[in-house]
């Protein structure tokens, strides 16, 4: 009996029955352990994106920018015309200047009574010596002494009234100038900033059009620190922690893969089911759990571009 009859084998040619021994012997050995280099996971590139909205209403005056160029945090990008605004901000200062004009003179209004007062008070010294050498009777002792009290009650209600007034205004003052930085900040905003470092990627809006608030104006993305998405089956998931360090694989032209050094940044709290364009190690899983992977970008990787991970 030869290989083939003890095997099980009875084929009808020697070829026919090499040919089958071989493919038992490679399904027998496939699929028992993950060849070294295999990807864990596969995904695609992203990267944080920012829609930037007008904040402001006004023609766009200058809008100089250009979809594919990078841009700094803080850089000035375009400008909103701002004339409506600035006179606005100019007429409101008038304003605050006219009811800081209104505030009452205390200080002269009630030195006229003192000095009224002091008066009096020589007045009632100079009576009440005529008194002492019986020059003068006591009745004009108490209609000083009565002039005094009503001088220093109109001095207390004059400084009552006059507080009264310029502790109003002032609050009036005060109104004007919370509605003054309103203006002015609607001023800064018509000023349109790059809101972080990185790209221009899509542009929705022209110089001379109408900005609106509300209205997109760009798209920005930062595609220095990028991440790749990718789903793991829950048997994978006890292996995955956060900070763990990874290999993000992206394809190259000349057929080797480019590497780059990653982080899990994101685990999923909770399973989902598996997203039809993702491939997962085990397709026979109904519930995957996201993963983000982020990593330093050296100017290989672009949004939406595939790619795999390699867990360490």
């Amino acid at each position: 009996m030869n290989i083939l009859q003890r095997t099980g084998f009875a084929p009808k040619s020697l070829k026919s029955g090499i040919l089958m021994l071989m493919a038992g012997l490679l399904l027998t050995g496939t699929g028992c352990k993950k060849n070294k280099g295999d990807a864990d996971a596969y995904g695609v590139c992203e990267a944080t994106e920012i829609i930037v909205s007008s904040e402001s209403n006004g023609k766009m005056l200058t809008f100089n920018i250009e979809e594919g160029q990078a841009y700094e945090a803080g850089q000035t990008l375009g400008c909103i015309d701002t004339m409506q605004t600035y006179l606005q901000i100019k007429q409101l200062e008038s304003s605050i200047n006219a009811v800081l004009a209104r505030r009452p003179n205390a200080t002269s209004q009630i030195k006229v009574l003192e000095d009224k007062l002091a008066t009096l008070n020589k007045e009632k010294q100079r009576v009440h010596n005529l008194i002492e050498a019986n020059a003068a009777s006591t009745k004009q002792m108490d209609d000083i002494q009565a002039e005094i009290n009503i001088t220093k009650s109109q001095i207390a209600a004059t400084r009552s009234t006059l507080s009264t007034q310029d502790q109003s205004l002032l609050e009036e003052v005060e109104a004007m100038r919370f509605q003054l930085q309103q203006l002015r900040h609607v001023m800064e905003s018509c000023i349109i900033k790059a809101p972080i470092t990185g790209t221009i990627i899509n542009k929705y809006i022209e110089e001379n059009e109408l900005a609106y608030q509300g209205k997109p104006l760009f798209k920005m993305a930062d595609l220095t620190n990028m991440f790749i998405k990718v789903y793991i089956t829950e048997d994978e998931l006890a292996s995955v922690k956060l900070g763990q360090k990874a290999i993000v694989r992206l394809d190259n032209k000349d057929g080797k893969p480019i590497r780059l050094e990653g982080t899990v940044s994101w685990i999923s709290p909770k399973a989902e089911f598996t997203p039809k364009m993702i491939q997962t190690k085990n397709e026979r899983a109904n519930l995957v759990y996201a993963v983000k992977i982020s990593f330093k970008n050296d100017g290989s990787a672009k949004i939406g571009m595939p790619g795999d991970v390699i867990f360490k």
